[in-house]
């Protein structure tokens, strides 16, 4: 599988994608279930808006 995304914007991504799911459970809003989208993101290593600009920050060794 492809990888594009860096461990730096795994790491991001998990962040946010958690900020967002604690968020919405505090607040009680269904809104937090888009945190689920950033971290399946991170999970795959592979982002859709990377792809679109065809931009790739996995080095090498990390794939």
């Amino acid at each position: 599988m492809f990888h594009n995304m860096g461990w730096h914007d795994r790491a991001f991504h998990v962040v946010g994608g958690l900020a967002i799911l604690i968020a919405g459970l505090i607040f009680g809003s269904w809104s937090g279930i888009v945190g689920l989208i950033p971290l399946i993101s991170a999970a795959a290593g592979q982002s859709a808006i990377y792809s679109l600009l065809k931009t790739n920050t996995c080095v090498k060794d990390e794939c």
